[in-house]
């Protein structure tokens, strides 16, 4: 086992992709290396979790970067949004089309120091990845398109569109700051973002099976359930006790799945997806595509994790709070139940589902603010899919790609909302749940910080040229 080390330059990494690519390409990647690991390091270091008042702070670091680099005092805007900010950099091009934005996110989930194997706030590589909370979701792709722009400085490129980094401060949480770009920056030609799509890696082999570029998301949307009781002293236990009424609700919710759903971006997802995956979960894939009436296929879907959310609308309870004193029979008990809603479903249907399902006049069901947002898909772009397989296929040729839906919510959402076309083209490929993004240890091949500054720089020169 290879020990585990402070990252220097990655220079393994650097061979190692280097070898696959043209020598000239590979020496301004190359070139590129050295400052990119420095910035992810930095990165990874300040603690941009809700509450630390630490975004501002890396903020600032990044639009010293942009501006030591050559960018205009004037084209950088920190946008503060309470605790947390935005930044804005924009790209000047010729001003002959709509802007181009490109969006990512700098805040991250909380990490706690005692329950990871290493410092989640020092980046480290060992093993061929990269440890540290936001290597995967998402300072690696933040440092990248940060680059990237440096690195199209530094070349003189002059794109007739311009270029807006739209970098958030609180995807994690309530989205402020996205929602205030979006009302900022509503008038693009479309949105590329950083945090969603991306490449799938056989978990086996390691080999690449598919590319999917996020032209579509889910509804987020968090429903609070209430129950109360009149309380009382603890010696004198009665039938009315709200934790125990919650602990049977929060079987019912578990117990429920919403039934199985497809669109045709979905539709061509799984397929493409399933053609690529052994055994029955692939077979499974493919039948539901084909047959999404099929119970069987759908039952061997949902008992993956990775892909259960790509074919229902799926609700989790997440937090719960109960009770006010040790020695007192409880007066309240509530539960949080997060959902990812398939297009298409309204949030009103959920939380009448939510409400049939826990069965329990007594409990009060609300949606917790911000309202959540529904965004139609994105039309497919000629323009679009051709950069990305261009800048996909000079690294892995012939690599299918594909439409796809995250089940997850990003920033896309507020911008799609808005009217913006928008796609999820994270340059990175990764086997499927091996980054824990939002987890303990999360990590991501060290590879994939290279991978992403050539894939970045083709699909920028391409799009905006």
């Amino acid at each position: 086992m290879k020990a585990a080390r402070a990252l220097g330059p990655a220079a393994a990494a650097t061979l190692a992709f280097c070898a696959g690519i043209g020598l000239a390409q590979a020496s301004t990647t190359a070139e590129a290396l050295p400052d990119t690991m420095g910035m992810l390091k930095h990165a990874i270091g300040v603690h941009t979790v809700e509450g630390e008042h630490q975004v501002p702070v890396l903020a600032a670091y990044l639009a010293d970067k942009l501006r030591a680099a050559g960018f205009a005092a004037g084209d950088i805007e920190i946008i503060p949004v309470g605790e947390t900010a935005a930044l804005v950099a924009r790209y000047r091009g010729t001003g002959e089309g709509k802007p181009i934005l490109l969006s990512g996110h700098m805040d991250v989930v909380a990490a706690k120091r005692k329950d990871w194997t290493r410092d989640p706030f020092t980046l480290i590589e060992e093993n061929g990845y990269l440890y540290g909370r936001g290597s995967a979701d998402m300072k690696t792709a933040v440092v990248v398109l940060v680059e990237t722009l440096i690195r199209l400085k530094h070349e003189g490129f002059k794109p007739r569109h311009d270029l807006i980094l739209l970098l958030s401060g609180d995807e994690e949480t309530a989205m402020a700051s996205t929602r205030e770009l979006a009302k900022r920056y509503h008038d693009a030609e479309f949105l590329l973002n950083a945090d969603a799509g991306g490449g799938t890696l056989n978990p086996t082999t390691g080999k690449p099976v598919i590319y999917r570029i996020q032209a579509a998301e889910k509804t987020y949307a968090d429903f609070h359930i209430s129950l109360t009781s009149a309380g009382g002293h603890s010696s004198e236990p009665n039938a009315d006790n709200a934790i125990y009424r919650l602990a049977r609700l929060i079987d019912r919710v578990a117990a429920y799945q919403f039934p199985p759903m497809i669109n045709e971006i979905t539709r061509a997802s799984l397929h493409a997806t399933g053609a690529h995956t052994p055994g029955p979960l692939g077979a499974a894939m493919m039948q539901f595509a084909a047959h999404p009436d099929d119970a069987a296929a759908a039952a061997t879907i949902s008992a993956d994790p990775a892909y259960v959310g790509q074919i229902r609308t799926t609700c989790v309870a997440t937090m719960l709070n109960g009770g006010h004193a040790l020695n007192a029979l409880p007066q309240s008990a509530s539960l949080n139940v997060n959902c990812r809603i398939f297009p298409g479903t309204s949030v009103d249907s959920v939380r009448d589902t939510l409400i049939r399902v826990i069965d329990d006049k007594s409990a009060t069901v609300a949606v917790l603010p911000p309202p959540p947002v529904a965004s139609p898909a994105s039309p497919l772009r000629k323009d679009v899919i051709a950069a990305v397989s261009d800048a996909v296929h000079h690294r892995f040729p012939g690599v299918e790609i594909v439409p796809g839906m995250s089940a997850g919510a990003s920033d896309s959402m507020y911008f799609r909302n808005a009217g913006v076309p928008s796609y999820g083209i994270d340059a990175a490929f990764t086997k499927p749940d091996d980054t824990f993004a939002h987890g303990l240890n999360e990590k991501l091949p060290a590879s994939e910080v290279a991978a992403g500054l050539e894939f970045w720089h083709r699909v920028l020169t391409r799009l905006a040229k």
